[in-house]
């Protein structure tokens, strides 16, 4: 095995270096790599008689490679060689290979037993994973790669790709082999690359959930073969992450009183002082802000993507680039940091698409987390028994905040699809978005009322806390009474159902009668690789066992608009509502539903299961849904209604179904043509629109199989009861709102419901006056 110097003006800079790379490889398998750096331990310099006593300590018959960081650093290893024994003179090269990057890919290139010029070749290479994905010049050319003779497809499992480890660990393997190994990434089309040279591994930067094509020829290609499939089914060697339990939940009440708490405003940078280490400073808080994001990505199940983004965001790369440019001209680390993070905050607002428009907010709370650890500035408390008013609510507050010492959280933002919203929400802490920039002086009394859209100072507080009395009340009879049938007074009984995105939705639900929406996007959201059919069924034995092994409807994949799926990059859309949403991304991509199919069958044959097909628009995509399915074996097949294209032929649609679901939240923004994601015309999007309730009716009047409802609209007590007046035979609701569902369907004599006024209303004020 060759033996390796690192020569460098820093002791430091080359012992960090040095450590680096051993990481890369077992200890038994590491070359000897000796150092020549600085002067002594903290004066920079070269020495050269040092270097001479470095190359004898890592001289090897197999030959000797000298790293070298810059300027005398080449000067002094020349004049070294003349010092040496002739013969171990003979045996050195000097290379021009990066100091760090060359490092790494020597010493693991090494440790295979290469040869000095395999091992020199691939140092010099080290530059290449880097500027393929920056761009800049090529420093080496890349040898052509022969073609395999057989191949196999593997998947990055890994939460943070082929990074350098994972990677070292590959190469490391693929060169014990007598075999040619090349690595193709599916997903980008990047490659065939050499996977035997980690600077060409590098190159096809592999994110988790990319597929991967190993192709492999020579005498031992199909043992090269089992062992990198062996290899990738182990996560190439890191360690999965464990996930914390979740934090408690609130009331799940939508109306709140107490003292306003005010948080959310700027950090204070008067009293910063800057120091003549700023760059430091700025690493260090860049360290604790990611500790934290790490914390709060590993303790959510369902929102660590948001908090994963978040990790990206601190450590990206352009922007840091341009906060040290700052820092180093002498700006100050926090107004540095602030300046670059405001600004593409602003590139987010000035964004045409609603949702992307909100992520802003997230840019906004990175800027924040870095800017509290640059100044000590702590995070404001859960306010105890108060009420957080903030300008905008990031997910990490809503996250964190003590659900259960919080009275609830008004946002001066308008939108529904902020990050923070939707964490707050699924806690089931009170909250009202779109108060607007209302003056609330701190400590001040305040309350609102979700339900009716109110935001009050000073409140009557006898007034809000009868009505709390009121819902809590309310709210506790309906649990009560939960698990009785939700009956009519007239005699009709209506299957109350619940909406399930993770598990624990079916676990904590109470008297729901089955499951009308298992939203497998979010199931499997936090996910980077696809789930295998193992993993879906156990999932959906989980949820059926929950919910006592009642019926319970799996959505197939529901992606595209605002639902990404990490493990199914989508190109971007110029209005992704109206692009591959639902089913249409399938018919390019079939192996993940297939899969998904023979999970829901499987599970079928354990437990009552129906299966129902997303954004369907023509009687092609039920056939070719119908097809891909196969044979029913007794499983019943629905599918979404959510255009008005599928409301209006729905006969057609329905023809071999057993039942159409209708998805109020999609049906009402195709119908209005108001984006959801939008507070400019979300006012406009409203499920009680009469055009909207015209479409239900036609779809109960025409479909001939049973209509069932799971959009938002079934959640609502009062619009459930015109919905079961319509027709409407099955209800899935949040599981929050199933016993109060139900309460108000059996309370309710449905003949009494005059749905020809409703249907021929002005407009939804006024069908919520009929009501």
């Amino acid at each position: 095995m060759i033996g390796i110097v690192v020569v460098s003006h820093s002791r430091a800079l080359a012992e960090a270096a040095v450590g680096l790379a051993a990481e890369m490889v077992a200890e038994d398998k590491r070359p000897v790599v000796a150092v020549a750096a600085g002067l002594d331990a903290t004066t920079f310099g070269t020495d050269a008689m040092a270097v001479s006593e470095a190359i004898t300590t890592a001289d090897s018959a197999d030959g000797v490679l000298v790293l070298l960081d810059l300027g005398s650093a080449v000067l002094s290893a020349e004049m070294a060689l003349e010092f040496v024994d002739p013969e171990v003179a003979a045996r050195v090269r000097l290379t021009s290979a990066p100091l760090v990057e060359g490092l790494v890919a020597a010493v693991v290139t090494a440790s295979t037993g290469a040869s000095l010029d395999a091992v020199a070749a691939e140092a010099e290479r080290g530059l290449i994973g880097k500027q393929d994905h920056l761009g800049g010049t090529t420093v080496a050319d890349t040898a052509p790669v022969a073609e395999a003779d057989r191949t196999a497809d593997v998947v990055v499992g890994n939460e943070h790709g082929l990074h350098a480890r994972p990677a070292a660990r590959l190469v490391g393997l693929v060169n014990g082999f007598d075999a040619t190994v090349t690595l193709t990434d599916l997903d980008t089309g990047r490659g065939p690359v050499d996977a035997g040279s980690l600077s060409m591994v590098a190159t096809l930067n592999a994110q988790q959930g990319h597929r991967l094509r190993v192709g492999a020829s020579g005498p031992q290609a199909a043992e090269a073969l089992a062992a990198i499939e062996k290899l990738a089914a182990e996560n190439f060697g890191d360690e999965p992450v464990e996930k914390a339990a979740p934090a408690p939940g609130g009331s799940g009440l939508d109306v709140a009183i107490g003292p306003a708490v005010l948080a959310g405003d700027a950090v204070d940078l008067s009293e910063y002082v800057a120091s003549d280490n700023e760059l430091g400073r700025l690493d260090d808080a860049l360290r604790a802000a990611g500790d934290e994001l790490r914390v709060l990505r590993d303790g959510s199940a369902e929102h660590g993507g948001i908090f994963e983004a978040h990790l990206a965001m601190v450590g990206d790369r352009k922007l840091l680039e341009e906060v040290r440019a700052a820092i180093s001209a002498g700006t100050p680390a926090p107004a540095a940091w602030r300046e670059a993070y405001d600004a593409l905050a602003t590139t987010f607002e000035a964004l045409d698409d609603a949702y992307q428009r909100e992520r802003a907010q997230d840019v906004r709370a990175v800027r924040d987390r870095v800017l509290r650890q640059l100044t000590g500035t702590s995070a404001t408390e859960t306010p105890v028994d108060g009420i957080l008013v903030v300008p905008e609510l990031d997910a990490a507050t809503a996250a964190t905040l003590d659900a259960t010492r919080v009275a609830g959280i008004a946002v001066r933002a308008a939108g529904t699809t902020g990050h923070g919203v939707i964490v707050a929400r699924s806690r089931g802490i009170p909250l009202i978005t779109g108060i607007g920039d209302v003056e609330v002086p701190a400590g001040t009394t305040v309350a609102f009322d979700a339900r009716t859209g109110s935001f009050e100072i000073a409140p009557d507080e006898q007034v809000v806390r009868a009505t709390i009395a009121e819902r809590v009340g309310e709210r506790r009879r309906a649990l009560e009474e939960a698990e009785q049938p939700a009956t009519t007074r007239d005699g009709r009984t209506v299957d109350v159902l619940v909406n399930v995105g993770v598990v624990q939705d079916a676990v904590d639900a109470r008297g729901a009668d089955g499951s009308g929406l298992v939203r497998t996007e979010v199931l499997f959201g936090d996910r980077r690789t696809a789930p295998s059919v193992d993993e879906q069924v156990e999932a959906f034995r989980a949820i059926a066992r929950a919910l006592g092994n009642k019926p319970i409807t799996i959505r197939t994949w529901d992606v595209g608009g605002d639902k990404p799926l990490a493990f199914l990059p989508q190109d971007k859309e110029a209005n992704p509502f109206l692009g591959e949403r639902g089913l249409r991304v399938f018919r390019r991509r079939p192996e993940l539903l297939r899969d998904q199919l023979e999970a829901i069958r499987r599970t079928a044959a354990e437990t009552p299961v129906h299966v129902m097909f997303p954004m369907v628009t023509t009687a092609d995509e039920v056939a070719w849904a119908l097809d891909a399915l196969g044979p029913r074996h007794g499983l019943e097949v629905g599918i979404m209604v959510e255009v008005p294209a599928a409301a209006l032929r729905v006969g057609t649609l329905a023809k071999d179904l057993d039942f159409v679901s209708i998805g109020t939240n999609d049906l009402t923004q195709y119908t209005t043509a108001a984006d959801r994601t939008n507070a400019a015309v979300a006012p406009l999007a409203d499920g009680l629109d009469p055009a909207v309730l015209q479409l239900i009716d036609h779809v109960v009047r025409n479909a001939g199989v049973r209509v069932a409802v799971c959009g938002d609209l079934a959640s609502d007590p009062q619009a459930a009861v015109l919905l079961a007046a319509l027709g409407v035979t099955e209800l899935s609701a949040v599981g929050p709102q199933v016993p109060l569902v139900k309460a108000r369907l059996r309370q309710a004599d449905l003949g009494q419901v005059d749905t020809a006024a409703v249907l021929a209303a002005r407009d939804a004020d006024q069908v919520r006056g009929l009501l």
